[in-house]
């Protein structure tokens, strides 16, 4: 009789792709509070979450639909957005929390876009992350600069303009002015 299994199942959510348990794992044995870092195409949700046995514990949980309480009434799903969801998330962690260790679960960075984003926010906040200076975005990409300079220029084509930011004007907003909201919705973050 065989004494050796030939075929093991392995976890249902390892399976369906919905955890890495050996990344799981070495986050766990770092023993630090999880920044777990998850991402839809118009919303970023940022969690602190501690381990234990019983199951894991929410501490706080920013989602960049929180940035309209501080005036933001852009995208919720671009660069700019991303930062200051971290920049929030930061500032409203770190009274209880000093350190921690970035969990994006399956997502892998890709250097300047939207997770960079966010983790630079927590690390602006004060907050003490693993990260690589070299993934984050320009500063300008952050501000939203380039997408007011952007606009700025294509304003004189008013076809291309208007094709470009339609959603930006369907709701009233001028895309050439993000930049400048951005730094008010940034001072009120860090006024708190």
């Amino acid at each position: 009789m065989s004494k050796s299994k030939t075929y093991t199942v392995s976890f249902r959510r390892k399976r369906e792709g919905k955890t890495d348990y050996s990344k799981r794992l070495s986050h766990l044995k770092s023993e630090k509070t999880r920044f777990v870092i998850r991402s839809s195409t118009n919303n970023l949700i940022i969690q602190a979450i501690d381990y234990s046995a019983d199951g894991d514990k929410v501490i706080t949980t920013i989602k960049s639909t929180d940035l309209k309480k501080y005036g933001w009434s852009y995208s919720t799903g671009n660069i700019p957005a991303s930062y200051l969801t971290g920049l929030l998330f930061g500032n409203k962690v770190k009274e209880k929390i000093k350190e921690g260790i970035i969990d994006l679960g399956l997502k892998t960075i890709t250097k300047g876009t939207r997770l960079p984003a966010a983790i630079k926010g927590i690390v602006d906040s004060g907050l003490k992350v693993n990260h690589n200076e070299s993934i984050f975005p320009s500063e300008e990409t952050i501000s939203g600069k380039k997408i007011a300079d952007f606009a700025k220029t294509l304003a004189a084509d008013e076809e291309k303009y208007k094709k470009q930011f339609s959603k930006y004007l369907k709701n009233n907003q001028k895309p050439e002015l993000m930049d400048e909201q951005f730094e008010k919705v940034k001072i009120k973050i860090n006024g708190e």
